[in-house]
């Protein structure tokens, strides 16, 4: 579906490297596994292999967009990164520090550079809580300016969302659901980050607000030199997003290419099925889709070898299994999966 939004220019860059002598973020080998408790005691009887050995980078002022269908991973992968979960292992790299298991007290001068917008602007703002109350916390928890200040700072704030200044006191359940999200924007941005984490932050806004929030996250992003992970379920609106794009299915990356690579030139099946199940707005246009089949497997047991060729119970599965599925660049700066039944 287009959206009107204006194209980004792509960059050739390797999966550990980035446009910059120092990536802004760099993830090596993250794995994030949640506990399965059973049993009368409760005890851990297996693991949620939510993500499972994911490595990127990311640079100033860079985009990477990671898409892939409801439970692969996406927004464990986020909230990782920012540290709202502990990382099983692996290791996470901001500006330079390790900040995997850095304490809370640690992390408190790094949150001020790093942000996230959640994908329900609803339930992510306090019902409660007046837009000055909201957007006035970060100042607060950081021990930044005075009162006088702070209100300046919320009115900025406000007209740079695109906001009215009566705004401010008024309560979020006054809002449309776009607004709503222009105030988590806002308070994403409040502490000037370097990096923010955008947890499918149109996903639940009709297609002509979702032009709009796009756009202000481009215009932000130009005004302010941010970097984005903008996470999203289909390729459609990532694309005009992306410098790069990383495809992730059942915990790992199983593609990633600059944005324009990848939808000229998918290498993996499950790319090329995503690409296909992009909606085209001309009702008479005819197109050959190859429609996804069987079931994602269980991340409590995923199966052995490429997972994704397991569930389309491809013929030649069984050759993937125990083979060393580590991304491989197969030109520059595209990487892939080397599977023998997904990728050609």
């Amino acid at each position: 579906m287009q959206l009107g939004l204006p194209e980004l220019n792509t960059k050739s860059e390797k999966i550990y490297s980035s446009p910059l002598p120092m990536p802004l973020l760099t993830v090596q080998n993250l794995q994030q596994h949640f506990p399965v408790r059973g049993g009368l005691l409760r005890r851990s009887v297996a693991s949620c292999k939510a993500v499972d050995g994911v490595s990127f980078s990311l640079g100033a002022g860079e985009t990477l967009g990671l898409v892939g269908e409801s439970g692969c991973g996406k927004t464990t992968l986020g909230k990782s990164i920012v540290r709202l979960l502990k990382p099983t292992s692996g290791k996470i790299e901001f500006d330079g520090q390790d900040i995997t298991t850095a304490s809370m007290g640690e992390l408190r001068p790094m949150r001020r550079h790093v942000q996230m917008i959640f994908q329900d602007p609803a339930e992510s703002l306090n019902p409660r809580h007046t837009v000055r109350d909201i957007l006035e916390e970060p100042f607060i928890v950081q021990k930044m300016g005075t009162k006088d200040e702070r209100r300046k700072w919320v009115l900025d704030l406000l007209d740079k969302v695109g906001l009215p200044a009566s705004a401010m006191d008024r309560f979020p359940f006054e809002f449309s659901g776009g607004q709503r999200q222009r105030i988590g924007i806002a308070r994403a941005i409040a502490l000037k980050p370097k990096l923010i984490v955008c947890d499918e932050p149109v996903s639940a806004l009709d297609v002509s607000v979702q032009s709009q929030v796009l756009n202000l996250l481009l215009d932000l992003q130009r005004d302010m030199g941010l970097s984005y992970l903008f996470i999203a379920h289909g390729l459609s609106v990532v694309k005009h997003m992306s410098d790069r794009v990383a495809v992730m299915y059942l915990g790992k990356i199983v593609e990633l290419a600059p944005a324009e690579e990848l939808y000229h030139h998918p290498r993996h099946a499950y790319t090329k099925a995503l690409l296909d199940a992009i909606p085209v707005p001309d009702p008479a246009k005819r197109r050959k889709r190859e429609l996804l089949q069987g079931d994602v497997p269980s991340p409590i047991n995923p199966p052995a070898g490429c997972a994704f060729g397991h569930r389309m119970k491809h013929p030649q599965w069984q050759a993937s299994v125990g083979m060393d599925l580590t991304l491989k660049e197969v030109s520059p700066g595209h990487w892939v999966q080397p599977c023998p039944c997904c990728t050609q």
